[in-house]
This record gives C-alpha cells, structure tokens and sequence, in this order.
C-alpha cells in the first residue's frame, strides 16, 4: 500500500506529543518529533545538544523587543537555515520510506507536494493550556505561564522565518481540533478516522 502522511502543527501545551503518539499506536505507523532533530544532528556530525542550543541562540526571546526585527534579519543564511534544511531532507526522507506522523518542524510546508498527506493543526485555550502543562509536564503555572508565551513567540519567529507566506498557524490543517475538548484518545481517534477513510 502506498505511504501516506499525517503533519501534526500544535500550540505549546495543546497536548500534540501525546496525541501523535497515540495516534501511530493505533495506525501502527511511525512518530518523528525529536527524533528529527536526532536525526539531523547526526547528519552534521554533531550532538543533539549542541544542534539544541544553535537553535536557542537564535530565538527571538533572547533579544529586547525593539531588536526582535533586526535579529530575524541577521544573516541572508545562517546556522539555523542549515538545521532547517537538514531537518526537511529527513522529513521527507522519513516520509517517502515509510507511512508516519510528522509533528512540528513546518512538517506540512517541507511536505506540502505530497499526495496523501492530512494537515491537523492542534489548539486550546490559554487556560487549557495552562494546566495541560501542569498536569503532563509537571509545572506550576507561573512557569507553565512563562513557557507558553515564550514558546507561542518561538514558533511565531519559526513560521515566520521559514513560510513567509504563512497569514496564521490555522492555514496549516485539513483539520482543526481543540485537542483538550477531546482528551488525548479522543482526539487521537479523529484524526484516525480520518486518515483510515482516506488512505486505507
């Protein structure tokens, strides 16, 4: 049977790890999320930690707001555009070996020629999101808080940097899903349905 794709997009604390990893559970497909950057990172021949902390030294939340623009305009091609590049090629190679799930990474972008590929593009609400945070992920919520709004600008840089096209993170799903309202089976389930009445 030929392979078909499901591109996972999610706000922070939208509960997008667990419900891609529930959802190749029950398709019986592959997950990529950190594992592309695992992957990446050996292609370049360096550490998951040192890919890690190139892409934080370009993150908009380490420059005062008024230098914000000016970061994102540093360099025509820089550290981060290499990782970038690298990470597609795995994608699409991760993509065209196997059926999978594909979370993060502009993954609907890098993919958006291929025939049997569904978007899902996973939200909630702020509060939500909050103590999604605290309940999966072990925080208080002043933290939860403080990750959400710097993750929220991180992934608003991401996008902007590299769809330039992109009007807002909604354009990025067949389907849009309020991922709490459904819990985690619930939403999983969804998104299988769908993918079964299309590709299977």
């Amino acid at each position: 049977m030929e392979n078909y794709v499901i591109t996972l997009s999610r706000q922070y604390g939208a509960l997008g790890r667990p419900v891609a990893q529930t959802l190749a559970r029950t398709l019986g497909i592959d997950f990529w999320d950190r594992d592309i950057v695992e992957e990446a990172a050996k292609r370049m021949g360096q550490s998951l930690h040192a890919i890690s902390d190139l892409e934080e030294r370009e993150r908009p939340s380490l420059f005062p707001a008024r230098h914000r623009e000016f970061a994102m305009n540093l360099a025509s091609y820089s550290i981060s555009d290499e990782i970038f590049d690298i990470e597609s090629n795995v994608i699409r190679d991760a993509a065209s070996r196997s059926s999978c799930i594909i979370v993060g990474r502009c993954g609907d972008y890098v993919l958006r020629g291929h025939p049997r590929k569904l978007s899902v593009y996973l939200f909630s609400s702020l509060e939500d999101r909050v103590k999604n945070c605290m309940t999966y992920l072990d925080m208080d919520e002043k933290t939860a808080r403080k990750q959400i709004r710097e993750m929220d600008l991180a992934r608003t840089y991401y996008h902007r940097k590299y769809i330039p096209d992109l009007k807002s993170p909604l354009e990025m799903g067949d389907i849009l899903l309020d991922a709490t309202r459904f819990g985690v089976e619930g939403t999983a389930e969804i998104i299988a349905d769908t993918a079964r009445k299309l590709f299977l």
